[in-house]
């Protein structure tokens, strides 16, 4: 009986032949951005910044925003990335961009610090070494220098606003336009998108939201003006606060990042 090529494969061509068929899968999914990433990088123009706002130490937050970065530059324009780190870090920042120290030598806040965002930094510090024009900007104020962090943040962006819009990556509840605090909170702060608005900034906010840890792979993107966007708001970042929680969020985000399981 003559035996079909299946029964009679080797191992290692059976592994090749997996590992063909996840490169051409894997190239279908990076050709083609989710919803998400046009919608952002449509928006992405000069004078303007746009903050995306992530849940710390998730792998997947960081790839989106590579993603976002590298479907902006193949348009062959300018950007300044922001991201989430002491501005007293820039002269590192630098140095690294110039291949004096490596990304080992710059302090990340451990509540932020993961091998993804350091990894980010490698690449786009790759990326701007072959010609992209791009930017990066540590704006954070540091813990224990005795500053409102968000006021030194909307500061450090709202100077850097240029011809060249700005592309941000912070933690999600910086990206609200506007909470309404309870009254019995008698020192609130605005966060940094709501700081840049009132000074009459073009901003435009997507936090990323969970409500499963477990969900990584697959995201939606979901307007403002959608009635699941303010019970998303609420349940995953009003609920942290001592505030009011949200009857609709047009004015508060542009729209979220929905993580959700394929």
């Amino acid at each position: 009986m003559k035996l079909g090529y299946s029964a009679v494969a080797k191992p290692e061509e059976k592994i090749i032949c997996f590992l063909f068929l996840m490169v051409i899968l894997f190239s279908s999914f990076q050709a083609h951005p989710t919803e998400a990433h046009k919608r952002i990088v449509e928006g992405l123009e000069p004078h303007s910044i746009t903050i995306i706002g992530e849940r710390h130490k998730r792998p997947e937050s960081i790839h989106f925003f590579q993603e976002l970065i590298s479907r902006y530059l193949q348009q062959d324009k300018c950007l300044s990335v922001a991201l989430e780190i002491a501005s007293n870090q820039q002269t590192i920042l630098d140095e690294i961009v110039e291949g004096r120290v490596t990304v080992a030598d710059i302090e990340i806040p451990t509540m932020i610090d993961h091998p993804p965002i350091r990894s980010l930094i490698n690449d786009l510090v790759r990326m701007k070494r072959r010609g992209s024009c791009l930017k990066l900007i540590a704006i954070d104020g540091g813990l224990g220098l005795g500053v409102n962090r968000d006021e030194w943040m909307a500061e450090n962006l709202a100077n850097k606003v240029s011809q060249t819009p700005i592309l941000a990556l912070l933690g999600n509840l910086h990206t609200l336009k506007k909470v309404e605090w309870n009254p019995s909170m008698s020192k609130a702060f605005p966060y940094v998108a709501e700081i840049l608005v009132s000074q009459g900034h073009r901003i435009k906010s997507y936090p990323q939201i969970w409500l499963d840890r477990t969900c990584d792979t697959h995201n939606r993107f979901i307007s403002s003006s959608e009635q699941e966007t303010a019970r998303l708001i609420n349940r995953s970042l009003i609920s942290l606060l001592n505030a009011s929680e949200y009857e609709t969020v047009s004015s508060i985000v542009d729209g979220v990042i929905f993580w959700e399981c394929g």
